[in-house]
């Protein structure tokens, strides 16, 4: 039996084995234990495992080196992995801003087409009704007609046919009718044309006449002259008052009629705003044979309508 010396030391056969135990990093745990085995062979230790050699000797051997080295590069390879999931998500992030600025931009737009359309409506609606204002305001500048007066210069009867070749009376007639035409308005100049001024007896036309088309500016009147002349009027018994006193003309009573309208236009804004008035004149005469060729006073026989 061998018996070994109280002093004698253990043999040194068996390499001692260090346990390294590093935080529950999921890729410290890759790099350090590879397929389940520490750096040095040894099995790795789960949580809560307990060595059973010394601090001492732990701290003097190399692997407590690289325990240090992986605690303090996990936080590193952390903040690097974080950094590379950062820099990954990073061109999603500049698309949305791509997306936040077109959609920026497109909402501009709108605003933009939005605010002149408003512009362009209110300008519309604004200038529709300045037209409106100036057309009824235009309205109330009616023109003043006023027939002064009428002088038959000559009136003929004699016998002759008509185109037709039947015999009968023939009527010869020259008169001039005078009027006084006014604008009152204070910002437009009237346009004034006329129909034909007729001078009948009951429904037989005796003489008619055309009065020549003017201008008259704001605020100005002016003195019209119209002829109005009959020649050869065919009468087929018309005018028995005129028969009657055949042999004494200077007794004859004609009642006469004078009728014509006036049309005067107004282009108050260009084309845009245009007024009319029209104003129809009617006038009773009665003509006395002794009256030829003196001036028959209109003012209290005409009215308009």
């Amino acid at each position: 039996m061998t018996t070994w010396p109280a002093k004698s030391s253990l043999p040194q056969t068996v390499s001692p084995v260090y346990f390294v135990q590093s935080p529950p990093n999921t890729d410290v745990d890759k790099i350090s234990t590879g397929s389940g085995l520490s750096p040095f062979g040894s099995p790795v230790n789960r949580q809560g495992q307990v060595s059973h050699y010394n601090h001492e000797s732990v701290a003097e051997s190399p692997s407590t080196l690289l325990e240090l080295t992986l605690r303090f590069s996990g936080p590193l390879r952390n903040g690097y992995s974080s950094l590379q999931v950062h820099d990954h998500d990073h061109p999603i992030d500049e698309d949305d801003d791509d997306y936040d600025e077109v959609d920026g931009s497109d909402e501009k737009r709108g605003r933009r087409t939005r605010f002149y359309t408003c512009l362009l409506f209110t300008f519309v609606l604004a200038f529709t009704i300045f037209c409106l204002i100036l057309w009824g305001v235009s309205k109330s500048f009616s023109p003043i007609v006023t027939l002064k007066g009428m002088v038959i210069e000559s009136l003929n009867v004699q016998s002759g046919n008509d185109a037709s070749g039947v015999l009968t009376d023939m009527l010869t007639l020259n008169s001039t009718v005078t009027m006084l035409y006014k604008n009152p308005a204070t910002f437009f100049t009237v346009h004034v044309t006329s129909s034909p001024f007729q001078l009948s007896y009951s429904q037989l036309i005796l003489a008619s006449g055309q009065m020549e088309k003017f201008s008259q500016r704001r605020k100005t009147k002016r003195l019209i002259e119209t002829k109005v002349i009959g020649i050869q009027i065919p009468l087929y018994g018309g005018l028995p008052a005129l028969y009657a006193q055949r042999a004494k003309p200077d007794r004859v009573v004609l009642p006469l009629n004078l009728t014509f309208t006036l049309l005067s236009r107004a282009y108050v804004l260009g084309r845009l705003v245009k007024t009319k008035f029209y104003t129809s004149i009617r006038c009773s005469i009665t003509f006395h044979g002794d009256k030829l060729g003196k001036k028959i006073d209109l003012l209290k026989s005409c009215s308009d309508h």
